[in-house]
């Protein structure tokens, strides 16, 4: 189940959008588990006073996952969909819907969730339309980020972990030693999870650059969350209000003596990424453990 303010975001943006002319039906999306799928909810899918949510893949080739990896909007009659998505649109055959619009929630790319609206009627789609759609985007985008800090302070994850997650974490104070005390508390709860050394040494690396790069970036604290799921080990940073971009540094990078930086991640990890909130970010890596 997603947190409150979550539920409440997409309660808001199902009503508002289903009054929208020509729509039939509706669905909103959160990224989450460091990008590897979607919470996801529609307006057919409320059961009493709530909505019941689900968990998409976030890499199967579909509008919605195109849409938010690249931060554009995906909008056209699904005829025009068939071949780029065939079986998404083989999916709808039997409903009533003909036309497609799919709004990344996206103030950057990755979008941080997406919208997802059908139409019963064709859609012109022109310039006006699409730049309303776009705004809309960028509006619920912002009443979502207010949504997951109601008092201002750092979600630590979008929603409660999947069953069966295996999930510790770590709160390091604004202190350079703070790194090394990270370090060991990732080794030591990698060993109790049975990680292959290997895949421990490459994690505890990888952190260690992700945690120095942002107490030199903050001046703040941070907060480790590590979890496993499904053979993919999730490790985030998220600080306490940092405002540097991340970047894969060149070799002669200034902060290359702290560390060979995030060109060592970006090298060693399966995949990785940056979430940011209103008054914070977090950076995250992915690993397959098998």
């Amino acid at each position: 189940m997603p947190l409150d303010g979550v539920d409440r975001w997409a309660e808001l943006a199902l009503d508002e959008l289903t009054d929208l002319p020509g729509v039939s039906r509706v669905g909103v999306a959160v990224v989450e588990g460091g990008g590897r799928r979607l919470l996801f909810t529609a307006s057919d899918r409320q059961r009493g006073d709530t909505h019941e949510w689900c968990h998409l893949d976030a890499f199967a080739t579909a509008p919605l996952n195109d849409a938010i990896a690249s931060g554009g909007l995906v909008a056209d009659a699904l005829s025009g969909l068939d071949a780029r998505y065939p079986d998404f649109v083989a999916a709808q055959r039997d409903t009533p819907h003909v036309a497609l619009a799919v709004v990344p929630l996206a103030a950057e790319v990755p979008a941080m969730g997406g919208l997802v609206l059908y139409y019963s009627c064709p859609q012109p789609f022109d310039g006006s339309q699409r730049d309303d759609l776009r705004q809309t985007g960028v509006r619920l985008e912002q009443a979502l980020r207010t949504a997951l800090q109601p008092s201002g302070t750092p979600p630590r994850a979008l929603s409660r972990p999947a069953p069966g997650t295996l999930v510790a974490e770590h709160d390091m104070p604004p202190d350079p030693s703070a790194v090394g005390e990270a370090r060991r508390f990732l080794r030591s709860t990698l060993d109790g999870w049975s990680i292959a050394p290997g895949t421990t040494d490459q994690a505890v690396l990888c952190l260690s650059e992700l945690a120095t790069n942002a107490l030199i970036h903050t001046g703040g604290g941070c907060h480790v969350r590590v979890e496993l799921h499904d053979g993919v080990l999730t490790t985030r940073v998220h600080d306490n209000g940092g405002t540097v971009e991340p970047r894969v540094r060149a070799a002669d990078d200034s902060l290359h003596g702290n560390g060979h930086g995030l060109r060592l991640v970006d090298a060693l990890v399966d995949s990785w990424g940056r979430e940011t909130h209103a008054h914070s970010a977090a950076v995250w890596f992915a690993l397959a453990v098998g």
